[in-house]
């Protein structure tokens, strides 16, 4: 969809979630059709965190409606680390799970690199295990941080072939930051990695034909650090006080990026909303590797996904 014309094109990341979806539902029907595997994802959430239970609802309705096996296990936040290993031992050993998400955070008493460690690197659908990290930097089937494999798909969508484009990724997080990195290295772009103590932070993403905004910190990349006709992906979730002071005073929030999007709007060739951008696709990317480790459990090549 289109802003007016003196703005960037808007990247509808909603619409293209839904549809990835649908491509993920078709695909898992026929691996169950034709080879009896149906897709199954476990998710473990530990603890009363209400975003997480959100998340967590969501996660669960989707796997259905694309009908995958949706297991959830809710654990108290008291449980010992001991009682989630356990758990996580028993979900790498069943063969009707090909996803194992633990919901993080976790309780503090947890220690979750220990707990992440511990998931099957073929059942690891979040992609955070050190074994799909490695494949990953060295250019192995793995399985893929969901946000960073749906900014990819955006970016294909929208520009097709990414070769020889300069691409400024702001942030170094494990989660994002690095893999994207990563994969637009395996797009055979040229990738700068920036960051909050970057030395002319403004001038550098002045320099990418692709920019990732994935620092953190809101509204931080304004519209005179964009080049002109820039592709901005936007991975910011952020909450700010209201517009309304009213709204403001009670409390009142509205969620803002790590871009600063009226300003870059007016620059930019391509932009990505907050919300209704990234944000939809990362629990479409989540359904697309469980679905893939599924195939690779059943020896089958998954189907090309996010075209």
């Amino acid at each position: 969809m289109t802003a007016d014309p003196a703005r960037a094109t808007l990247i509808d990341g909603k619409a293209f979630a839904a549809a990835l979806v649908d491509q993920v539902a078709a695909a898992a029907a026929r691996l169950e059709a034709d080879r009896g595997v149906k897709p199954g994802l476990a998710v473990v959430i530990v603890g009363e965190d209400p975003a997480s239970q959100i998340y967590v609802r969501n996660k669960g309705e989707t796997t259905q409606r694309a009908g995958m096996r949706s297991d959830t296990h809710r654990l108290p936040e008291t449980t010992p680390q001991g009682d989630l290993l356990a758990l996580i031992g028993e979900l790498n050993a069943d063969a009707g799970i090909h996803g194992i998400l633990v919901q993080l955070p976790l309780p503090a008493h947890i220690d979750s690199a220990a707990v992440l460690a511990a998931i099957d690197p073929d059942k690891d659908v979040d992609g955070f295990h050190v074994v799909n990290a490695g494949r990953l930097a060295v250019g192995l089937p793995g399985l893929v941080p969901c946000t960073p494999l749906g900014c990819l798909m955006l970016l294909k969508h929208e520009l097709g072939d990414l070769t020889g484009l300069n691409a400024v990724v702001v942030g170094r997080s494990n989660i994002v930051g690095k893999p994207m990195a990563q994969l637009l290295l395996g797009q055979s772009c040229t990738v700068t990695i920036a960051h909050s103590r970057t030395r002319d932070l403004p001038a550098l993403c002045r320099t990418a034909d692709i920019l990732v905004a994935a620092v953190g910190r809101p509204e931080m990349v304004r519209g005179d650090w964009i080049k002109p006709g820039a592709t901005v992906i936007d991975v910011g979730i952020n909450r700010v006080p209201s517009r309304d002071p009213e709204r403001a005073a009670a409390g009142k929030t509205r969620v803002v990026g790590d871009v600063a999007f009226d300003e870059a709007a007016l620059v930019a060739g391509r932009i990505t909303p907050v919300p209704g951008g990234v944000g939809p696709m990362t629990i479409a990317c989540l359904l697309a590797n469980t679905y893939t480790a599924a195939c690779r459990a059943a020896g089958v090549e998954p189907e090309p996904l996010g075209a």
